[in-house]
């Protein structure tokens, strides 16, 4: 099996996983009897957990000597984690099962991503037509893990994770095997490190946080709300689906375009997109209207992110990959995201859907601080 194979393997059973618990993991919690700022504060405890996590895993994957084996085993841990769910009511029960997943899931993606952009770099594959396979899976989840909960208790969510997690710990297994050679393992940090600490690398993981977070609102509460406007799980399936099927148009077609406007443009335009999106969302209320939002995703998230990877794989050095992405990882989604997530909690209890026009001014102001970044690539 080629690289580009087992890379794509392991995106599409990862997100087999993420495409019913981004949807559907707050109803379950919900049912466990849970409220919305609970909902909102395990959300943030979890993506907080990563910003020590990640460069913690990050650090281990750089060191160990097959990196293959260190995902599969934090697959297998998370694994464990859903298990330990089945018994847990209430917050305070939930609060470690639901971080143990946190941890072992956190550095998953960025790993795989340190691989397939190493692999990219050499000419072995295209980033953007490996990583569809990642939202292929997403939509293939939404859709028919919608169809398979419609009208069944909440309680089948667990279950369907469970089985999704295993089918992950599978996929790493798989993945391409990165041996780290003993001397580049114990190659010198101050090369690195000073990359990590410079002024345009600051400015440039503000404005992917700032692009990233504004989604917390729609992860956490989009099903909720939208159940509360009295549509059917199903459909609320597919509204997500219609998202995640531009965000696949986008890696399948969206290399060119990438290397034309390079990383602080794409994330600008996922700040701007974010604001009409957002604004939006947080009036609209009818389906047709929704749908046609909803494919605004393949900018607020899949442009911005890539972007984030070009930049990525541009300025760090090869050597401490796991590393970098991995401190991305905790900036962006975890201290980022886990703010605007404990925030979201609030918002959304007081304001309902209004709670996205937070998230339409996070965006902007994301925008603007990428506009900063490409002025400092420029000098």
């Amino acid at each position: 099996m080629t690289a580009a194979f087992r890379l794509s393997l392991f995106y599409a059973g990862y997100f087999l996983g993420t495409g019913v618990s981004l949807p559907f993991w707050p109803v379950w919690l919900a049912g466990r009897g849970l409220g919305a700022p609970e909902i909102g504060a395990l959300y943030a405890l979890s993506q907080w957990l990563g910003v020590a996590a990640n460069p913690v895993l990050g650090l281990l994957a750089d060191r160990v000597r097959d990196r293959t084996r260190f995902m599969t085993m934090l697959a297998a841990i998370a694994v464990a984690g859903y298990l330990l769910c089945l018994p847990a009511h209430g917050f305070a029960q939930m609060v470690g099962p639901w971080l143990l997943i946190a941890v072992a899931v956190t550095a998953l993606v960025p790993l795989a991503d340190a691989t397939t952009l190493a692999a990219a770099a050499r000419g072995e594959l295209d980033y953007g037509r490996v990583r569809l396979w990642g939202t292929i899976a997403f939509i293939a989840a939404t859709v028919v893990g919608g169809r398979i909960l419609t009208g069944r208790s909440s309680e089948a969510i667990l279950y369907l994770l469970i089985g999704m997690m295993a089918v992950t710990a599978i996929c790493c297994a798989l993945v391409p095997r990165v041996t780290v050679a003993p001397r580049a393992a114990r190659a010198p940090w101050r090369a690195p490190w000073r990359a990590l600490v410079a002024r345009q690398h600051f400015v440039f993981l503000a404005a992917a946080a700032l692009v990233q977070a504004s989604h917390a609102v729609y992860y956490a509460f989009g099903t909720l709300y939208w159940r509360g406007l009295g549509y059917p799980d199903a459909t609320i399936a597919w509204l997500w689906a219609v998202g995640a099927i531009a965000e696949l148009a986008l890696f399948y077609f969206g290399a060119r375009h990438v290397r034309r406007w390079g990383p602080a443009a794409l994330l600008a335009l996922g700040g701007g997109a974010g604001i009409v999106r957002w604004t939006l969302t947080a009036f609209v209320t009818s389906l047709p209207a929704l749908v046609l939002i909803q494919p605004l995703h393949a900018l607020t998230f899949a442009a911005a992110h890539w972007g984030a990877m070009r930049y990525l794989a541009d300025a760090m050095p090869p050597a401490r990959a796991g590393t970098a992405q991995t401190v991305y990882n905790a900036c962006v989604n975890g201290l980022g995201l886990g703010l605007a997530s404990l925030a979201a909690g609030g918002l959304y209890a007081a304001w309902g859907g209004r709670a996205y026009l937070a998230m339409a001014a996070m965006a902007g102001t994301g925008a603007a601080v990428a506009l900063r970044l490409r002025y400092l690539q420029r000098r």
